[in-house]
């Protein structure tokens, strides 16, 4: 018949099948939350990276007021009293003894901030590894679309077959910075760790008690000031804990001072694994310690050591005494510290130990 194409055997040729209209929109729109998810997840990385670099910038700000500090103290030593002097001597040294104090606050306190740093570097390696998590979902929902619209494809539906082809590169660029995002969480958290490690090890050198891993008195004690500077220039909570061990001398007496150091150790075991990394541990006396929690109201702080009293009756079969206080307006840690003592005593008193 005039005007119809027909094949050599004579029968009409068909024309080309097509996809049918609504499928290709339901391609259309599960690529478009495909490119919502991916987005999502570009979003999370950039805030990711924003706050690593955030971090690495205090880090390295940090890293340089050690060294000035470091230096400024050397500078001050060299200046100090000789071991026989007197007289004019004596007078500069006591002048320049308040200066070598500061000095040594100010280095502690940058070694504290960048325990910090170290700390956000590890939730941003966390956060990474979300992001990645996301990026080889979208990928997985982008191959499931490929599959499923393949069957569907005919060479005559080319528009749709690139549509589906560009799908299916998107999910394997998804894939690949998926597994870009992992290798950098991973180089994130193994950096964190090494900085975490050096600041340790610097800080057992000198200031941590050898027996149970807790401040030194007069280290502890400058750690806890700025502690209580970082509460104040934030919302102004500071809990001070002071904790007694009972009866550690009738544990010397019937087992040996080996078990008591034994309770000494796994008290302050516990108290690492109740509290945050950054919160304060001083050995203040043989058997007595004194804790600092910025941020944290007196209800959370009296909950986190009823934890701490579980695990160490558990571990040791040995108790403890503890008295809270929480800063006031203009109060010194002195000050406060001797309230938490009072409260000790009261504690003790009521438990007849």
């Amino acid at each position: 018949m005039e005007g119809v194409d027909t094949r050599e055997d004579g029968e009409a040729a068909r024309p080309p099948r097509q996809l049918p209209i609504a499928a290709d929109r339901a391609a259309s729109a599960a690529d478009g939350g495909s490119a919502d998810a991916d987005q999502t997840a570009s979003d999370a990385d950039q805030s990711a990276s924003d706050a690593d670099q955030a971090a690495a910038e205090r880090d390295d700000e940090d890293a340089l007021r050690d060294q000035q500090n470091s230096e400024e103290d050397q500078e001050r030593a060299d200046r100090a009293l000789p071991a026989n002097a007197g007289g004019a001597s004596l007078a500069a040294y006591e002048a320049t003894r308040s200066k070598r104090q500061a000095t040594k606050v100010h280095r502690l306190a940058t070694h504290v901030d960048r325990s910090h740093t170290a700390s956000i570097r590890g939730g941003t390696a966390s956060v990474r590894d979300a992001t990645a998590a996301a990026r080889d979902e979208t990928a997985r929902r982008r191959d499931a679309q490929a599959r499923a619209f393949d069957a569907s494809i005919v060479a005559s539906d080319a528009p749709l077959a690139e549509k589906m082809e560009r799908v299916r590169a998107r999910a394997e660029a998804d894939r690949a910075r998926a597994a870009a995002d992992r290798a950098r969480a991973a180089a994130d958290r193994a950096e964190a760790a090494r900085e975490r490690e050096r600041l340790e090890a610097e800080l057992n050198t000198a200031h941590l008690d050898d027996l149970t891993g807790a401040f030194r008195r007069e280290m502890g004690w400058l750690a806890l000031s700025h502690e209580i500077d970082r509460a104040r220039r934030g919302d102004g909570r500071f809990v001070i804990a002071f904790v007694d061990v009972d009866d550690l001398k009738a544990v010397n007496d019937r087992a040996g001072h080996a078990a008591g150091d034994r309770v000494l150790r796994r008290l302050v075991s516990a108290m690492r694994s109740h509290l945050r990394s950054f919160d304060p541990i001083v050995r203040f006396g043989g058997d007595e310690f004194v804790c600092g929690l910025g941020g944290a109201d007196l209800e959370e702080v009296e909950r986190r050591f009823s934890l701490i009293l579980g695990s160490v009756e558990e571990g040791v079969g040995a108790g403890f005494s503890v008295g809270f206080a929480s800063l006031a307006a203009d109060e010194t840690l002195d000050q406060l510290t001797a309230r938490a003592d009072a409260a000790l005593l009261d504690a003790k008193r009521k438990r007849g130990a």
